[in-house]
This record gives structure tokens, sequence and C-alpha cells, in this order.
């Protein structure tokens, strides 16, 4: 059993001993709050989850807690009770809300959406679902809402007993998941999305299906709260309740999981309490003491208490799992040198912004085992072209085929699966991550990762392992990436290209910051890489005595159209070109 998994357990095991303990020595009115913050306070460990560790700021998980309350009043009020009936209501709550929540996803989370749009269309679920209740008459009760149905009456240590289980086994499994090989991948995407995407890892996917199981976990705790409460309300899928929720996430601690859980359980109790000593000043008090933890702790209060706990007991632990190199034969990349089809194909590729052109009708082909480099003063189109290979809706007109296939308009994750890997003109990384991880990302699309789980090894093919040896980024696989040198955040990026096993492989400026001797590492490397792997590489770079040196075909691209291609020395003797470079447009070749 892993250290993860034997804390797990542990903390699972003392956390069901305190539940089972707790009603027999707290008093009845305390007890009942308790169950209903329970049941609540499940819901704020999903917020945590999708806002904390993906970054997703969700205001719809109250929507998702009022449908499984709604579910059970239904239910129960027009249809009949029993247990056969309570199960189609728990059934109905979770289709419900798992069919709502991959709506969204659909609706929110494709390429290209922005976070503030993804939070624009949770924040219209609650308002959408509570104007459907107030429109359902006596079906839904309206603005009364349903109460007095029938329901289970348990003795209260038994409810107590249910929601303090479900909380404490929900949230084990949220603390496996977010501490595993998975879990990093939620922070990365929370961290640097664009990098996901161009590695392959199906950003969409991922957010949508957390998304419907967070919304499962809501409507399962909205249907045990209204099974003991015995009344639904449409504030139970509020727009109030979906902020609260939020402002328990924040002052308990974002991606803290345990945090949000406790400033839940304690605002809402502290908050029945104050509600009827100061009926008129607990919100506000409420709302002061959110202020003033966002001013004076950003990070909310979990944070603190963690740094506190850590001072008073140092550890020598580092917190990071150790991660050991493994070296894969390599499969894919060899492809791109099978039969005749080209590596890259592009034809009549253009790219306008409103009246502005960028790209004009753009021709080229890329070669296997061939070192294209691509040229041209500041504005040319360079990057530009590269953004139209590695992302079918960057071009407006034109086609680009990878290995024989058309991209078409798909996303970067489905270019990167025909083959293609890029790296940034600017470094691209994910800054919390360590070297170690940042590597297992990149195999995300070739070997998944783990659930519940780290794995304390990653398997790289050999060009990958030779980066990381060449920049002695294989002695600094705990390191966070952010803690690195520019030139080895350079070297991380292209080894994590690398691992992803591509074909075509488009470098924006590699060795731009790097120092002579790190230019010739990489050099050698490139060539290497054609060489021995039949890579097509195509590289922007404005070194053009590094272009010299391993090209063996240069393009000259000028005002977005191609101005001149040849091999290196016929470019360099070229007048246009030299023109070109001197600011003289107009001149014309002799």
């Amino acid at each position: 059993m892993s250290r993860t998994h034997r804390t797990a357990l542990i903390g699972c095991l003392l956390s069901l001993v305190v539940v089972a303990v707790a009603p027999f020595m707290l008093d009845t009115y305390l007890t009942n709050i308790l169950i209903r913050t329970l049941f609540l306070a499940a819901v704020v460990m999903t917020v945590d989850i999708l806002w904390g560790y993906v970054g997703i700021l969700t205001f719809g998980q109250s929507a998702f807690f009022g449908l499984g309350a709604y579910a059970c009043g239904l239910i129960f009020t027009h249809f009949g009770f029993g247990p056969g009936w309570a199960l189609a209501a728990l059934a109905l709550a979770m289709g419900a809300a798992a069919l709502l929540a991959a709506g969204t996803g659909w609706l929110a989370f494709f390429h290209g959406a922005s976070p503030l749009y993804a939070s624009i269309i949770t924040l219209a679920l609650p308002i959408v679902l509570t104007q459907v209740i107030y429109s359902g008459g006596n079906f839904t009760g309206s603005s009364s809402g349903l109460s007095g149905f029938p329901t289970y009456y348990w003795e209260l240590e038994v409810w107590f007993w249910i929601a303090g289980g479900f909380l404490v086994l929900t949230t084990t499994g949220g603390w496996l998941l977010v501490r595993s090989d998975f879990g990093r991948v939620l922070v990365a995407i929370r961290e640097n999305e664009e990098r996901c995407a161009y590695l392959g890892i199906p950003v969409s996917r991922i957010k949508t299906m957390l998304m419907i199981l967070s919304a499962m976990v809501a409507s399962v705790a909205g249907f045990g709260y209204a099974v003991f409460s015995n009344v639904v309300a449409p504030e139970l899928a509020g727009f109030q309740l979906g902020t609260e929720l939020l402002i328990w996430t924040a002052l308990g601690g974002r991606a803290t999981l345990l945090g949000p859980v406790f400033a839940a359980i304690s605002i809402d109790t502290m908050s029945s309490w104050l509600s009827g000593a100061l009926p008129f000043l607990w919100k506000l008090l409420t709302g002061i003491a959110f202020v003033l933890v966002i001013v004076l702790l950003p990070r909310g209060f979990a944070p603190l208490v963690s740094a506190v706990w850590r001072r008073l007991r140092p550890s020598n632990a580092s917190g990071t799992t150790a991660i050991k190199l493994e070296q894969v034969p390599v499969q894919l990349m060899m492809q791109s040198g099978e039969g005749d089809t080209l590596p890259v194909r592009i034809e009549n590729v253009s790219r306008k912004y409103g009246s502005l052109h960028v790209l004009r009708d753009v021709n080229m082909t890329g070669n296997a085992t061939e070192l294209l480099g691509i040229i041209g003063p500041n504005g040319a189109g360079k990057t530009t072209l590269m953004r139209c290979i590695s992302d079918g809706n960057e071009r407006t007109d034109g086609r680009i085929y990878i290995n024989g296939v058309e991209i078409g308009r798909g996303s970067p994750q489905h270019v990167v699966g025909l083959g293609v890997g890029r790296s940034f003109q600017n470094t691209n990384l994910f800054d919390t991550l360590t070297v170690g991880e940042c590597l297992k990302l990149a195999r995300y699309r070739l070997d998944g990762v783990r659930l519940f789980d780290r794995s304390d090894t990653v398997a790289l093919p050999q060009p990958a392992m030779d980066i990381l040896r060449a920049t002695g980024l294989d002695t600094k696989l705990t390191e966070e990436t952010r803690n690195l040198s520019h030139g080895m955040k350079r070297g991380l990026e292209l080894a994590m290209v690398l691992a992803t096993e591509p074909s075509v492989l488009l470098l924006d400026e590699p060795t731009a910051g790097l120092t002579r001797p790190e230019r010739m590492v990489i050099g050698k490397v490139l060539t290497r890489l054609t060489r021995d792997f039949a890579l097509c590489i195509v590289i922007i770079e404005h070194d053009l005595d590094f272009v010299r040196e391993i090209s063996n075909r240069v393009v000259v691209l000028h005002q977005g159209a191609i101005l001149m291609e040849g091999t290196v020395d016929e470019v360099v003797a070229s007048d246009l070109v030299k023109a070109v470079y001197a600011g003289h447009t107009e001149k014309k070749a002799s």
C-alpha cells in the first residue's frame, strides 16, 4: 500500500469514528444543524475540485444540489413513497444532474472558450432552474416549494451517520483523486490550459467529465438533504446558495480540499446561531469576514494553518514523490519516414484578421529526415504559420495535411494525435509542477495516468532522454519548473514535446536566450533526430548562423507570403533576402 493510500485510509477511519461518536456528544439542536451542514460540505468539496484544482469558477453546483432535492420532493409527493420510489428518485436525481452537467460542459468547455465564458454559463444554471421551479405551479410548489411529503423519520443519530459517512467517503475519494497523477493533470489544466492542449491532453473532455461527476455528488447530497429535512424550496437550487458555496471555498482555502469542508461546517453552523441572535446582521458579518480574508489571507485559512503546522513540526521530507526514468522503444516517430507520404503539406493557406492579411496563399512541404528552417523579418507571419499547422481553427483558407491526413478544423489535441509536436516562442510550462510531473503530462496521450495513485516512473523515448541528459535535467526530476534556469526550461519544453513521439516537430525560436554552448547542444540533438528517427523538423529562427549549421532547406517569409525557398547558401547569398532584412521591401532581385 502506498503512503498516499495509507494516509487516506487512516484519515477515513478516524473520521468515521468521529462521525460514529459525535451525535452522542452533541445536543439535539446542534445535531440537527450539522446533518444539513454535512450534506452541504460534500457539495463544497466538489466546488473546490472544480474551482481550486481545475480553475472552473462555477456557480452551478447549487443547481445540481437543488435537482437532487427536487427529485426527492417531486417523486415522494406526486408518485409514491417506499424503497423502490426512493431508488427511482435517487436515480432521477443523478441522471438529471449528469445530463445537465454534460450539456453545460458542451456549452462551456469547447476549445478556445474563456474561463469567464464558462463562469457565465454556470451562473445561468441556478437562475434558470429557479425560474423553472417558480413556473411549475402546484407540481413544483412554485415559490413555496414542497413540504410534508412522506419520508424516512429515522433517529437523528442515524441521519448523522448517513450524512457524515457520505461526506467522509466522498472527501476521501476527492483527496485521493487530487493527489494522484490525474490530480496533477487537473492542476496543469488550471495553470496552462493551452500547453495541455498542445500535448494532446483532452482538456474539454476532462472538464466535462469532472463536472458530471461533481454534479452527481451534489445531486446525491441534495437528495439526502431533502429526505432528512422533509422540505424542498427554490432557494436550494438558487444563485445565493451557489455564491455561498464559493465563499466557503475561498475562506477555507482553494485547492486544499479539507479547508473548504471545515469552512462550510464552521460557517454554516455559526450562521444558524447568528441568524437567531443577530437576525439582521449575520449576513453582513459573514460578508465582512469574507472581504477581510480575501484581503489579508487571499489563499484562505487552510494554507495558514498548514504553514503553522510545518513550522511546529518541521520535516526533512520534501513531500515530492521521487521519479525514476525508464526508456521505451520509439514507435510513432519512425512512421514519418515510411512510404511516399509527406509529413507536412501546406496548400494555399491564408490567415486574415479582418482586412489584415497575415498569411497569403502559402504553399509548402516538409520531408522526412529534413530540418526545414523558416526565417523572415518580424511580422512576416512565421508564428502564425506555426499556429495554422498545429490548430485547424487558426487558418482562414487553404488545406494542411499531416502524414497524408487533412487536419480540417481539428483542435490542437486532434492535430497532436496526427503526429505534430510544438514548442512555443516563449517558454510554455507549468510553474508549480516538477520536471518529472511535466514529463508525465507529456505522456498522458500515450500512457494515460493513474486516477487514485501516483506512479514513481515515467517512460520516455530515447530522443526525450537524450535532451534530459544533455541539459542535466535528468538529475532535477523533483525540481519545480519555476526554479529552473532559462536554458533548462527550454530543454524541458523540448523534452516534453519529444515525449509525445511526434513525426513532425514545430519549433518556434528554440534557442532564444540560450548561450552558445546551449545552442550547440540543441543543434546536435535536432540534427540527430532527423537522421536517426526520420523526423520532419520545422524551425523558426532568427539566428542565421544556427540555421546555417542545422538546416537542409530554408523558406523565407515576408509580409505573409513565401519570398524565397532554397538551400541555406542560396538564401544567404540572395540580394532580395538581404534587401528585405535591410528594410528595402521594394527592391527587386537583379
